[in-house]
């Protein structure tokens, strides 16, 4: 019944080597988040709470990003695994233009109306206040960011995990010791609180700029080719077009049905205990996804390369095999993270951050949810990210993503939460059955098989 997992020692030796970098990347990027979550934690729950609200638009121009990064990933890893640099170049410069101008659009937005921006989001005044600072301040950071990250992307594509490792390891650090000097003025800085984290992220991002044109000048693994770059040809404009434009899209619009969970929050009774217990769960959940989503962009990775190169006979069992590698890690890292929820985070953890009871009894509700489905997400996420998407299937891999969230588990929310008020266990369990749908519908395009395609040949 699972002859799809017997693979031998090389397939999963190829897993290994490059999932590893992408699972330390994620933790250190994760883990120092946590510990920015901490130090704003430390300024009581009001701080805590206008972060959390300052970063629902965040979360979805980051998720654009990172659907740019995944759009021109199934180019990239098929080009690669064909050895077209040249292609690759013009991909890339593709990625550098549009993720710039996003970002940069999203910057004039957050810097110049700070306070009506965050207003949409939130209703407690004191919050909004306290977040449209940080939202001024943070604003350009993105677009630093954003161009560091196409870039690490394109690496990853071509089997260079480890370049995402050194890049966003330096940044995260540097990020985590600003926020100790900034937040409560250390080494003779003034002691700034919210105002000070988001410098601190963003002199971080300038930093990963800085690193990523460094290697970009001194690297010899991968050399840009500049007339490639930026002369894409329109052939290049559009294949991109046709395949990271949906994927653009199922970013945009989930990272917009993302952040409007909190925002339903943001407008509930009770919204500042709540949104205080959500930031620090989504920290803590993001810690114990590393392993399932360094599967998730291993299976983009080893889908798109097989694909490239014209091994197309085995890629169906390889999809099964990693979908299943993922699930299990799921249900291991979503059992244990149970455990630790009433063992380490509810008597020791949360109370580290100020919480007042009900705010600490939110968060533990949020975290058993959130881990007791882990196993569920886990699939879910490689196999739309990774198989799909990987195997050429953006639309599919879109509608996938997009249509229980839309359609079932966003309305179901708002009027859990908003119409008749019934607090936030049945608002936090309507968010999550999503994943249920998206399992029953992710598993029949899979077994269809008319997700292998090669893009590289439209």
């Amino acid at each position: 019944m699972f002859s799809y997992m017997k693979r031998g020692k090389a397939f999963y030796r190829d897993v290994i080597l490059l999932a590893v970098p992408i699972i330390l990347q994620n933790l250190i990027t994760n883990s120092l988040g946590l510990l920015d979550t901490f130090m704003v934690g430390r300024l009581g729950e009001a701080p805590m709470a206008a972060v959390t609200l300052a970063n629902i638009p965040i979360f979805v121009v980051q998720l654009m990003t990172f659907g740019l990064q995944s759009g021109a990933s199934v180019l990239i890893s098929q080009f690669h695994g064909k050895g077209d640099k040249g292609s690759i170049n013009e991909v890339l410069g593709i990625g550098f233009f549009v993720a710039g101008g996003i970002t940069l659009t999203f910057g004039c937005v957050m810097f110049f109306f700070p306070l009506p921006f965050m207003s949409l989001f939130g209703n407690n005044a004191a919050v909004v206040a306290l977040a449209a600072r940080y939202a001024k301040i943070v604003a350009f950071s993105f677009l630093f960011d954003s161009l560091a990250q196409v870039y690490i992307a394109a690496h990853r594509s071509m089997a260079n995990p480890m370049l995402g490792l050194y890049i966003l390891g330096s940044s995260m650090i540097s990020n985590t010791i600003l926020n100790w000097v900034f937040i409560f003025g250390k080494l003779g800085a003034p002691a700034m609180g919210v105002e000070g984290a988001a410098l601190a992220t963003l002199l971080s991002r300038v930093l990963e700029f800085v690193i990523a044109m460094g290697h970009i000048h001194f690297g010899k693994s991968f050399r840009l080719q500049f007339d490639r770059l930026f002369h894409p040809s329109r052939d290049m404009l559009r294949r991109y077009v046709r395949f990271a434009t949906p994927v653009l899209l199922n970013e945009t619009l989930w990272g917009l049905g993302t952040s409007l969970y909190p925002t339903i929050m943001g407008h509930m009774e009770g919204s500042q205990a709540i949104l205080a217990a959500y930031g620090i769960v989504g920290n803590l959940v993001n810690v114990s996804t590393v392993m399932v989503f360094a599967i998730g962009g291993t299976t983009a990775i080893i889908i798109g390369r097989e694909i490239g190169a014209g091994r197309r006979e085995e890629v169906y069992e390889v999809g099964l095999c990693l979908d299943m590698l993922a699930f299990l890690a799921g249900l291991i890292v979503g059992l244990v993270f149970i455990g630790l929820t009433y063992a380490v985070f509810e008597p020791f953890v949360y109370p580290l951050f100020y919480l007042s009871p009900e705010a600490s009894g939110i968060a533990t509700m949020m975290s058993v949810v959130s881990f007791a489905i882990l196993s569920v997400r886990s699939f879910n996420t490689t196999n739309v990210v990774g198989v799909l998407r990987g195997g050429g299937d953006v639309r599919a891999a879109t509608a996938i993503d997009l249509a229980p969230m839309w359609l079932l588990s966003l309305p179901l929310a708002a009027l859990a939460g908003l119409v008749f008020h019934w607090g936030i266990l049945p608002v936090y369990l309507c968010i999550s059955l999503d994943n249920l749908v998206k399992l029953v519908l992710g598993l029949h395009r899979l077994r269809s098989g008319k997700w292998i395609r090669d893009v590289t040949a439209v």
